[in-house]
C-alpha cells in the first residue's frame, strides 16, 4: 500500500507543504501555523517539511513569495490588457482587486507587507527580489497610467506609485484590522479613493 509521503515527487512536495501551510496560516493565523502540524495535515514524517524549509520563517518566507506570484499576475493581466479595458478602467478594476486579495488573502498580505520576518535575520533572499520585482512592475505600470493622464503627472512616477500604493495599503489595513466591517464602506471608500487617483473630479 503506498503511504501519502510517496505519492509526492520532490518538488510536488514542496508545493503541497506551501499550499497547505496558506490554508492553516488563513484558518489560524501565524501562531496557528508550526512544521509539526504541517506535516501531519499533508502527510508526512514530522521531519519532511525541513528538507524543504530549514525552519518556519523560511515556510513563511515562501508563502509571502507566493502571494508576490498571485498579486504580480494579477496587476500584469490589467497592464498587459490588449486594449480589452480603456486604462481608466483597467486601473478602477485593479484596484478593487487588490483590496480584494488583501481581504480574501490577509495572512498572506500580512507576511507580504509587514510582520517580524522582515525584521528577522533569516529573510529569504528570493523573497527579497520578487518583492522589489512587484513594486518595479508596479511603478512601470504608474509611468503609463501618468502618460495617459489616468493619474496626476504632479510628480515623478516614483513618488506617484509610492503614495498611491500607500493609500491602498491603508484601505487594505482598514478592513484586515477590522477598523471597516461593513464591506459596503470599503466599497465606498475604494470608489472614492479612485475619483481621487485618478483626477475625475477635474475632468467632470
Amino acid at each position: 500500500m503506498t503511504t501519502p509521503k510517496e505519492t509526492y515527487h520532490h518538488g510536488d512536495l514542496r508545493q503541497s507543504l506551501i499550499l497547505t501551510a496558506t490554508d492553516i496560516l488563513k484558518q489560524h493565523g501565524v501562531e496557528g501555523l508550526s512544521m509539526r502540524k504541517l506535516a501531519d495535515q499533508v502527510g508526512v514524517s514530522r521531519t519532511a517539511p525541513y528538507h524543504h524549509f530549514r525552519d518556519k520563517t523560511a515556510l513563511l518566507c515562501a508563502i509571502a513569495e507566493q502571494g508576490f506570484i498571485l498579486q504580480n499576475g494579477i496587476l500584469e493581466a490589467f497592464y498587459h490588457n490588449n486594449q480589452t479595458l480603456s486604462l481608466q478602467d483597467s486601473f478602477e478594476h485593479y484596484v478593487f482587486s487588490y483590496i480584494q486579495f488583501a481581504d480574501e488573502y490577509s495572512e498572506t498580505y500580512d507576511l507580504m507587507y509587514g510582520r517580524d520576518i522582515w525584521k528577522s535575520d533569516g529573510i529569504s533572499e528570493s523573497l527579497k527580489e520578487i518583492s522589489r520585482k512587484s513594486f518595479k512592475l508596479w511603478i512601470q505600470w504608474i509611468e503609463v497610467l501618468q502618460a495617459e493622464k489616468v493619474l496626476s503627472q504632479a510628480g515623478p512616477p516614483l513618488r506617484v506609485g509610492q503614495a498611491t500604493w500607500a493609500t491602498l495599503h491603508g484601505i487594505c489595513r482598514l478592513l484586515i484590522d477590522g477598523i471597516y466591517l461593513d464591506k459596503q464602506d470599503i466599497k465606498e471608500m475604494t470608489q472614492q479613493t479612485i475619483t481621487l487617483l485618478t483626477m475625475q473630479s477635474s475632468k467632470a
